[in-house]
């Protein structure tokens, strides 16, 4: 099985439905489904910002899947598209380049599980 580790808050607003896009510098022509490891990094700024989410974090577990199910090159009208859409999940980045990976079919885990993460795509069994 695939998993992406994402920093938090990012992983827990992806897995409570908030985000829909994956932000990345790389394409991706996987299709399908994943698992979302919340990293054991922070970025505390974001975090506040979503405070009013009440998110509860679980860094360093799987904490549940989605599904890619598009990889769209990002353009200056794509984001400002998303910034129009929620303002306050992708307006922190005016400027975003790269690769938005659509997700779907979002699943929280109700026992997540404790694993160490690692960079880009990597494998689970």
């Amino acid at each position: 099985m695939k998993v992406l580790t994402v920093k938090e808050p990012y992983a827990s607003l992806i897995i409570n439905g908030y985000k829909k896009y994956e932000f990345r510098t790389w394409k991706t022509n996987y299709r399908g489904k994943i698992l979302i490891h919340a990293g054991k990094s922070f970025d505390k700024e974001t975090m506040n910002r979503f405070s009013k989410l009440n998110l509860k974090y679980k860094p360093g577990y799987i904490i549940g899947e989605v599904n890619i199910v598009d990889c769209i090159l990002i353009t200056k009208e794509f984001n400002d598209k998303l910034i129009k859409e929620n303002e306050l999940i992708y307006g922190m980045n005016k400027n975003r380049t790269g690769y938005a990976w659509k997700l779907d079919n979002v699943k929280i885990y109700d026992n997540p599980i404790k694993i160490n993460g690692k960079l880009g795509l990597w494998n689970y069994n």
